[in-house]
């Protein structure tokens, strides 16, 4: 039984991970040190970590694995392959270049689109209609490897990055369990990336949260979702942040500036775009407030609301 090496971190990698426990003798679980969560910061171990336990799988979580203790016991494992999956840190070249059939990684794009370490979230904000999962070699630029065989899957107005993330994950475990045998048989051919076609899934920034109303609603339509159900696009009311977690397009137009209040019927909310088109928020958070259906916002601080609300600066 071919000996794996797994490298990832959230629950992105979880599915890979049990699909190649099953399969295959997995002698160690590289992932990311167990971090502080929510407002009592309590110190949480990541998805993969949790899963590996179960599975009785030794963890290694070296903070920067580059310079670490770990990285000399990594060297000497009797390895056939290493697979990462959302691992969360940049890997040496000698620890590459150690297994017997080279390092690989499962990456949720189409390459060479969408390099980086935020493809699903680029994908949906972009609008794209389709994305999928791309299994390459590593090398010591990021995701830019020969690729190995590839997956696509439809993206559908339903979807946000969160379903996505569910449905890539699936997929990439499918794919790689796939992957696996033809490639230890010798069957696979690498494809070099088309470098013309390069494009870059940079880390979200802050900016990238707020909502601009001048915008199209297609394109407020799909920041949302592709931000949702983290970090999460952002808007004021009343100079104070106003979260929406969710959100729908309208066949409603409407003549009013940007970011006007436009009233969809009892208990809804609407909100003019830069087009004239009509986004109606589905879920959302007031400041100080945790989330809930636009009615409940609706029904109590909402009320105020009238025509010449405007959300945004």
């Amino acid at each position: 039984m071919k000996k794996i090496l797994f490298m990832g971190t959230p629950e992105f990698s979880v599915p890979i991970l049990e699909r190649l426990a099953s399969d295959y003798q997995v002698i160690g679980v590289v992932t990311q040190p167990d971090r502080p969560v929510g407002r009592k910061r309590i110190l949480t171990p990541p998805p993969v970590k949790k899963k590996a336990l179960e599975l009785g799988l030794k963890v290694y979580q070296p903070e920067k694995l580059r310079t670490s203790e770990e990285l000399a016991e990594l060297l000497t494992l009797d390895m056939d392959l290493l697979v990462t999956a959302a691992y969360g840190q940049i890997l040496p070249v000698s620890l590459l270049e150690a297994p017997r059939f080279g390092s690989i990684n499962v990456h949720a794009s189409l390459l060479p689109e969408y390099r980086g370490g935020a493809p699903v979230h680029y994908a949906v904000l972009d609008g794209q209609p389709e994305t999928g999962v791309t299994i390459m070699y590593m090398v010591k630029e990021l995701d830019a490897g020969d690729m190995l065989t590839q997956r696509k899957i439809p993206i559908t107005d339903q979807d946000d990055t969160g379903t996505m993330f569910v449905k890539l994950s699936q997929l990439g475990a499918e794919l790689l369990m796939d992957t696996l045998p033809k490639l230890f048989a010798g069957d696979l051919t690498a494809i070099p990336q088309d470098t013309e076609k390069v494009t870059f899934a940079r880390n979200i920034s802050r900016e990238q949260e707020k909502i601009d109303w001048n915008r199209t609603a297609r394109e407020i339509f799909n920041q949302v979702r592709g931000l949702s159900p983290w970090p999460v696009a952002y808007t004021t009311l009343t100079e104070k942040p106003f979260k929406i977690w969710q959100a729908k397009l309208t066949e409603e137009t409407s003549t009013t500036p940007a970011g006007s209040f436009y009233p969809l019927g009892k208990n809804r909310l609407g909100i003019t775009a830069g087009d004239g088109k009509v986004v109606e928020l589905l879920e959302v958070q007031p400041a100080g407030k945790p989330k809930m259906p636009t009615a409940s916002f609706m029904q109590g601080t909402g009320r105020d609301l009238n025509e010449k609300t405007r959300f945004g600066d």
